[in-house]
């Protein structure tokens, strides 16, 4: 599929006036899946921590980029889409944000391109020719794989922090759900462990905190220790964590407690 086909595509369905943000779903992957070669792009991929994006782009099975698609028409800067946007962007250090015509791409949540392959106007979807090129080239370059290398202690440990922070704001949302169904989970049983046998009165906002720096800090050592970085994956970063770590030691004692 080319981007005229693609664009008329949508046009048709816009006009039928009956769709939604997902009717439009396979023929962005088409679309995507002809330009770029080598890349399997996924829609509907399994939820990650920081939510649900829409596609995830992988090569070789390493991801490599997400994108998150709105209706076609809605306006990507609404106060309706903002916390969504912001948790992404802060989670996702390669997104695109779209509504399926204007496409804004981000790195380490700083938007850094914006291209529109068509506008609407009294009604209708008009294709913007001119912007194919330069729409090619910046989804070539969203997904070229590129590692970042970190010079600055102080950005590694911003970039670190704000992980940290978002795990932390999902596990303690698990854990206030558990509490809300009366549910017995695995996370609620670690947590009744480390109660028991370190914080006798933790909250979940404390644990879920605690846990999150936890599992920063035991990444960030593996991957340190990694001699393979090409490879690496939390599989392997389970073997990695060196056990002369304080901190994980204390941390790996309280979870043998809790099986």
């Amino acid at each position: 599929m080319n981007i005229h086909q693609y664009i008329g595509n949508v046009s048709a369905l816009f006009n039928a006036g009956n769709s939604t943000e997902h009717s439009y779903r396979g023929d962005l992957q088409l679309l995507l899946t002809s330009l770029l070669k080598d890349v399997a792009v996924t829609n509907e991929p399994r939820r990650i921590e920081c939510g649900a994006p829409d596609y995830i782009l992988t090569r070789k099975d390493v991801p490599i980029g997400y994108i998150e698609a709105k209706d076609v028409g809605v306006k990507l800067g609404d106060k309706a889409h903002k916390a969504q946007f912001d948790r992404y962007k802060a989670a996702l250090s390669n997104l695109v944000i779209t509504d399926y015509l204007e496409f804004h791409f981000f790195k380490n949540g700083v938007l850094v391109d914006s291209v529109n392959v068509a506008t609407i106007e009294n009604g209708k979807i008009y294709a913007k020719p001119d912007s194919f090129d330069r729409f090619t080239a910046l989804i070539e370059n969203f997904a070229l794989q590129i590692t970042q290398t970190i010079k600055s202690p102080n950005t590694l440990a911003q970039m670190m922090a704000a992980k940290a922070k978002l795990m932390a704001q999902v596990i303690k949302s698990a854990l206030d759900e558990d509490d809300k169904d009366q549910s017995t989970t695995d996370l609620q049983g670690q947590m009744a462990a480390f109660k028991n046998i370190l914080i006798h009165d933790i909250n979940n906002t404390s644990f879920a905190d605690i846990y999150a720096q936890t599992i920063a800090y035991g990444l960030f050592a593996a991957r340190y220790h990694d001699p393979t970085l090409a490879t690496f994956s939390r599989l392997e970063a389970a073997t990695l964590i060196p056990q002369s770590n304080h901190f994980y030691v204390s941390y790996s004692s309280t979870s043998q407690g809790m099986s």
